[in-house]
């Protein structure tokens, strides 16, 4: 009795915090899951990104092709050349709700290009970085997702949005 009376105790704080949660929801193909209450959501910055979200120092952006934008090993790949060649990369597989994805998760120095796609871009070199990145096909369209920041910051946010991720319904 004693162990069921100190199960509800705990129970209380985390309900409570949940249902206080003010986060966003996000429908994905039909499916939808509730982002955690300290992401910020943003103007998207370009009319290729469906949404996107402040987390700190990070961005989430997510992105959504009819047509899909290659095979999942070519994203992979071009995700990749994002980073110096020294990048630790690990690929694994997820599920959002009913759909199989693809989870990349990228750590080392990050190449940032401004402007992204211009030939003459300014390149800045981003130490200690890390990217999150999430691809699947759902009603014959294919998502994307882009987690990118300090990898301190990414490790900060990493279990909200892994939670966020499997939460999908």
């Amino acid at each position: 009795m004693r162990l069921l009376y100190a199960a509800a105790l705990l129970a209380v704080p985390f309900a409570s915090a949940y249902a206080a949660d003010k986060g966003t929801t996000v429908d994905l193909a039909g499916m939808k899951s509730t982002t955690p209450a300290e992401w910020k959501e943003e103007q998207p910055s370009s009319n290729m990104r469906m949404a996107q979200f402040k987390l700190d120092d990070a961005e989430l952006a997510l992105f959504v092709f009819p047509g899909g934008s290659g095979t999942v090993e070519q994203n992979l790949k071009r995700q990749e050349a994002k980073f110096d060649a020294g990048a630790k990369s690990d690929v694994s597989e997820i599920k959002i709700g009913d759909a199989k994805g693809t989870y990349q998760d990228i750590k080392g120095t990050f190449i940032k290009k401004f402007p992204p796609f211009a030939p003459d871009a300014k390149i800045t070199k981003m130490t200690d970085y890390r990217q999150i990145y999430v691809v699947f096909e759902a009603g014959g369209k294919q998502y994307y997702m882009t987690l990118l920041g300090p990898a301190k910051t990414i490790e900060k946010h990493k279990a909200g949005f892994d939670g966020w991720l499997k939460n999908f319904k």
